[in-house]
């Protein structure tokens, strides 16, 4: 049997505006009122780095978008050969660009291909946090099913958590598929760590991109996941552009 895999939804004017939003602690002297108003401002950078892509020279400045994981965003289609500017990072660039023409907007890539999240979190503040994004995408998926859902789940909390005491809002993507396992059972390796992101975007009120449902929802409609795959695990240009595209839905959402 057949099912339709929907990407998690979040209301209207939360979607971005929640992409920082972590818990506030209050000593005896502030109140609840105050409080949440601080979980507001904590919430309300991403609004004001809206803003900044939308303002003109001189006023603008650049805006530093990091994207860390594996392969896949680091541009592997078959393997050895990288095609980084075919690869949903440079992709979603230009999108960006795009839809945002007088700002100065710089990608990072710190992706590294056969790394899964243990080691990414070893190196986030490093690697990552060093370039003082605004922004950072998390893409582990595929290669933490060699590390068990336990040891991934631990290490995308000390990810998202190290973003979230640096004011860098975070999102979360699920991975693109593997042709080796059938994206339509939610119980094989591959579903079962796509849940557990869902599940930890949830736990931290982080934004999501549903790649895998995304691709999911193609296979439940009869297409052939074969057309998007450079090879058995890593997505080709068709593939990169699905996920770019949803990663564009998700930013122009609280615009609209």
């Amino acid at each position: 049997m057949r099912r339709t895999f929907l990407a998690p939804t979040l209301t209207a004017g939360v979607l971005l505006a929640c992409l920082a939003t972590v818990s506030v602690a209050t000593s005896p002297d502030v109140n609840s009122t105050t409080a949440q108003a601080a979980t507001v401002e904590l919430a309300a950078p991403f609004e004001r780095l809206q803003h900044e892509l939308e303002k003109q020279w001189p006023h603008n400045r650049m805006v530093r978008i990091v994207f860390h994981g594996h392969s896949v965003p680091a541009g592997y289609f078959k393997t050895p050969i990288v095609r980084a500017f075919d690869a949903y990072p440079s992709l979603f660039h230009r999108q960006l660009c795009e839809q945002y023409p007088t700002a100065v907007i710089d990608v990072s890539v710190t992706a590294i291909g056969g790394e899964n999240a243990v080691s990414g979190a070893a190196r986030f503040e490093r690697d990552v946090l060093s370039l003082r994004p605004d922004l950072v995408f998390i893409d582990y998926c595929l290669n933490d099913r060699r590390v068990g859902l336990e040891n991934a789940a631990e290490a995308w909390r000390s990810m998202i958590r190290n973003a979230l005491d640096a004011n860098v809002r975070v999102v979360l993507l699920t991975p693109t598929p593997d042709l080796h396992e059938d994206i339509l059972d939610s119980t094989t390796p591959l579903g079962l760590h796509a849940q557990q992101v869902r599940d930890l975007a949830e736990e931290f009120g982080v934004s999501i991109s549903d790649s895998y449902a995304a691709f999911a929802n193609r296979a439940s409609a009869g297409e052939d996941l074969q057309k998007f795959m450079a090879q058995g695990n890593h997505p080709n240009r068709a593939g990169h552009e699905i996920v770019a595209s949803e990663l564009s839905k998700l930013m122009r959402a609280q615009a609209n």
